[in-house]
């Protein structure tokens, strides 16, 4: 498997609405999702998202698994964070970066 790259290079991090749903629902600071987006790990990448590319990124805060959807405008390397969750070991892996075949 390739290494892939760490963090995402962002002048700007914005959140959906849905993302501050989910960030509130599960205790998750946008301080927090900043730290995972400037170090997380990008385990997949989806190039043909609308309007922006998006990537998976994994992080670990307290110790724990953290995932979160990132669209980027590379032009003006804006962020917007899609989505935020803490992966379920019943659908990942142990290294929380490739789902499991179901």
């Amino acid at each position: 498997m390739n290494s892939r790259p760490h963090g995402l290079s962002c002048r700007e991090v914005r959140y959906s609405r849905h993302a501050f749903e989910r960030m509130f629902q599960r205790g998750i600071s946008p301080e927090v999702v900043g730290t995972l987006i400037q170090s997380g790990e990008i385990i997949a990448s989806y190039p043909d998202d609308r309007p922006y590319p998006s990537y998976l990124m994994l992080g670990y805060h307290d110790g724990l698994p953290l995932h979160a959807v990132v669209a980027q405008d590379p032009a003006g390397r804006i962020c917007q964070v899609v989505t935020v969750y803490r992966p379920d070991p019943e659908l990942w892996d142990a290294s929380f970066k490739t789902r499991k075949q179901t």
